[in-house]
């Protein structure tokens, strides 16, 4: 009789135990929710350059393409079937927990042996067969509608390559290359101008993902991926390497401005033109050619070619250096230069440890690189 008695008294503290942890559980369901659903307003993130005109953490519940718009609603459906178990799995849990909790009267008694049911275990195997095939096909009808998605004759045509740690891209059908930030046009619904994406890696595995125009598809070396986008609205997206390719991976960015077509064929045409050859500057442009910068980087018109860098031709048209890590400005291109570590340690630039005079010069030169 005492053995009973204390189990009981000990049994409050069990209850209250599993309450907190249900509570617990229900508040990290909810604050995950909120998550999923938040809208960011905040304009930058330690680290990384400033985006103003963009959410610095972009929502895949906030789609701008066809792509991402599938993905989305597959999204939702998943989320309400797996809540709809959660709370099925969740009402039997506390029901039990209740209707079958330790009382004193039955302190000295076993409950009732159930040694199988029939009818309990073909529901509970072919109830989640029927859910993994609902959920099956679900995903392989969006996957078949983005990857085997026709590409019409205006399609834009982009090469984007992954390095350690920057993007690369080249568009063949109008011989321009840039880096880290991709231009594209805006689709029209009435008349769609696709962006098709053909993916590469020339080291290591890398991970290709803006989140509000599509989903992720993976760089591998000595493989071609492919994806495509079709923005319905102009502006900035921001995305990342989503795959963990060494040291400097978080400072990976991506950054995709959608432009209009009128604005798309401005950026093309200025790409386009040879790299800037001012007088004034050669002394910048003899350091650029005398020292180690040529066996990385290019510069149309001089006789660097180097691709293990970013092609430096238009280098001020872009808004940030170092993949996104820092605004494009003189100041910061001269830490760069001079001490890449301290603005993205780890990364393959090498400080190049040039003399404030050459320094001066090269930073002035590279300015003029519109």
């Amino acid at each position: 009789m005492r053995i009973g008695e204390t189990m009981h008294k000990a049994d409050w503290p069990a209850v209250i135990s599993r309450a907190t942890g249900i509570a617990l559980l229900l508040a990290g369901v909810l604050l995950a929710a909120r998550l999923c659903t938040a809208t960011p307003q905040g304009n930058s993130v330690i680290g990384i350059a400033a985006a103003p005109e963009a959410n610095s953490i972009p929502s895949i519940f906030d789609p701008r393409s066809t792509p991402a718009d599938s993905i989305r609603h597959l999204s939702f459906f998943v989320l309400s079937v797996t809540g709809l178990i959660f709370l099925v799995v969740f009402g039997l849990l506390s029901y039990a927990v209740v209707k079958f909790r330790s009382r004193a009267a039955d302190a000295e008694r076993e409950p009732a042996q159930v040694y199988g049911s029939t009818q309990i275990e073909l529901a509970w195997t072919i109830i989640p067969i029927l859910i993994v095939i609902v959920l099956f096909l679900a995903t392989a009808r969006v996957i078949h509608a983005i990857q085997d998605a026709p590409k019409p004759p205006e399609a834009m045509e982009v090469t984007a390559i992954g390095h350690q740690f920057w993007w690369e891209f080249r568009y063949p059908t109008l011989d321009v290359v840039t880096a880290n930030e991709l231009h594209v046009p805006v689709s029209d619904l009435s008349h769609p101008t696709p962006t098709f994406l053909k993916l590469l890696s020339a080291d290591t595995d890398h991970s290709f993902w803006i989140p509000q125009l599509a989903g992720k598809t993976d760089l591998i070396p000595n493989r071609v991926n492919e994806m495509w986008l079709d923005p319905h609205q102009t502006g900035l997206f921001l995305g990342q390497c989503a795959q963990y390719c060494g040291t400097q991976h978080a400072k990976m960015l991506l950054r995709v401005y959608v432009d209009s077509p009128a604005d798309f064929k401005r950026w093309t045409r200025a790409q386009q033109q040879r790299a800037n050859d001012d007088a004034k500057e050669a002394a910048g442009r003899r350091v650029f050619e005398r020292t180690a910068c040529l066996n990385c980087h290019a510069i149309n018109g001089t006789n660097g070619n180097g691709r293990f860098g970013p092609d430096l031709t238009h280098l001020m048209s872009r808004s940030t250096i170092a993949s996104g890590a820092a605004e494009n400005n003189s100041q910061n291109l001269r830490l760069w230069i001079q001490n890449p570590d301290s603005i993205k340690p780890g990364s393959l630039m090498p400080a190049m440890k040039l003399s404030d005079a050459d320094l001066d010069a090269l930073v002035r030169y590279l300015e003029t690189l519109q």
